[in-house]
């Protein structure tokens, strides 16, 4: 597994192709656990554009982070993304909420919107912890354009739920619900909603996993996803150990229950390309031969899956006892 870049890697790092070198000109606690950080072109340049729901690829050595704009589309001159600082993370939260200070440069590539703002008559917005971010834009946009719309915001408690002032705004159209005073969030309740409506949901998997349960018992509802890591296996699918061959190479890895494909393929001594780790920037994509492969990165669309001609090998397992790979 690639280590955590050091902070004497991280300055000054060269930039990649496709990377975008932006200034941190604002980092502001919007929680006990979560700030924002604001971003400018160095020299003042208009920033590439945005829609609500996209994201931006925050780059260090090695390690690559998806982070939510949460700020205003119409406003190119600055990007923001919230930050929540996780405990046992893989270091960049981490580095970000010690290190980054007004004045630092670092490195993104985006924007990029896998999570967009469809068009509907009504909304409910679902949000669980740090999940609030990508639902700051679509809140102000569908207030913009008259629509119905609802958001309920759970966490573990108000003083960890960030951007709750900016929310106020809205009044009763916001319902924030921290789980130290008020419990787990009633979903059966929550999305008893009518015929048409959008639900729009992001958070911690088991919230977006019961959202899913829910919502497929409602015909009636469309459900938008976003995750920032590997999707669950298949209920019922318990993780088996299998083989990949790798017919560039000819080489042949066993990958062991407790292993990712990608730890095992580069145990191999293998030239990948890797990035993120989570199966969420899709930097490892590999072209599938033979086999059927599980897909739970979050790169691929369910049609794509379908077709199971690509594989993250950094999340994704195989239903086949064998895979071979163009590698």
């Amino acid at each position: 597994m690639p280590q955590t870049p050091t902070t004497a890697q991280l300055e000054g790092a060269p930039l990649k192709a496709g990377e975008l070198e932006l200034l941190v000109d604002r980092v502001h606690a919007e929680s006990d656990c979560v700030v924002s950080v604001r971003l400018v072109d160095p020299s003042g340049r208009e920033l590439p554009a945005w829609q609500p729901g996209a994201h931006i690829d925050f780059c260090l050595p090695g390690l690559t982070r998806q982070y939510s704009l949460c700020g205003d589309p119409d406003d190119r001159s600055c990007y923001r993304i919230g930050v929540l600082r996780e405990a046992g993370g893989r270091g960049c939260s981490d580095y970000i909420h010690r290190e980054v200070t007004p004045g630092h440069r670092v490195a993104v590539r985006g924007p990029r919107n896998n999570f967009p703002l469809l068009d509907a008559d009504r909304y409910l917005f679902v949000a669980g912890g740090i999940g609030i971010t990508p639902l700051l834009p679509m809140v102000a946009e569908v207030e913009s354009r008259g629509r119905e719309w609802e958001l309920v915001y759970g966490g573990r408690s108000c003083a960890s739920m960030a951007f709750r002032s900016e929310l106020a705004a809205y009044g009763s159209r916001v319902r924030v619900s921290p789980q130290d005073e008020a419990g787990l969030l009633d979903l059966d309740a929550i999305l008893d909603v009518a015929p048409g409506t959008a639900v729009y949901c992001c958070g911690p998997e088991p919230l977006i996993a019961a959202v899913e349960s829910e919502c497929s018992q409602r015909p009636g509802v469309a459900l938008h996803v976003e995750r920032f890591g590997a999707r669950p296996l298949p209920d019922g699918m318990v993780p088996t150990g299998f083989e990949v061959y790798c017919a560039d190479s000819d080489v042949t890895v066993a990958v062991a229950v407790d292993e990712s494909m990608l730890e095992a393929l580069m145990r191999a001594d293998l030239d990948l390309n890797y990035e993120c780790m989570q199966g969420t920037c899709g930097s490892c994509e590999l072209d599938v031969l033979e086999g059927e492969a599980v897909h739970l990165d979050t790169v691929l669309t369910p049609e794509e899956h379908a077709e199971s001609s690509v594989v993250f090998p950094c999340v994704s397992r195989a239903r086949t006892s064998r895979l071979v790979l163009d590698v």
